[in-house]
């Protein structure tokens, strides 16, 4: 039996918010009304495939809360698409 330890601060997460939208970020913390996330960058179909861009190109602050009414599913991101993130937000690359 598997046992759904949650998401930790720190992890990197992808939501799929009812509008359609895929975000990638960082998850920061939840409560009964909103998800805090870090970095957000919306998942983009380009020429080369797959692309990250900025969720919102000129927010002041880094941590973006958003209500869980606009949530359909948020999950912890594979591996590939994590190391992706990591690195466009951080400039480290991970093996």
């Amino acid at each position: 039996m598997l046992i759904d330890k949650g998401l930790t601060e720190g992890d990197v997460v992808s939501i799929k918010l009812i509008s359609g939208e895929e975000i990638i970020a960082r998850f920061e913390s939840e409560s009964s009304i909103e998800v805090k996330i870090s970095k957000p960058l919306c998942v983009t179909l380009g020429p080369q495939g797959l692309g990250m861009i900025p969720w919102v190109f000129l927010g002041e602050k880094d941590t973006v809360p958003v209500k869980k009414e606009h949530v359909m599913v948020m999950m912890l991101s594979k591996k590939e698409a994590s190391d992706q993130y990591v690195q466009g937000t951080t400039g480290i690359a991970l093996r």
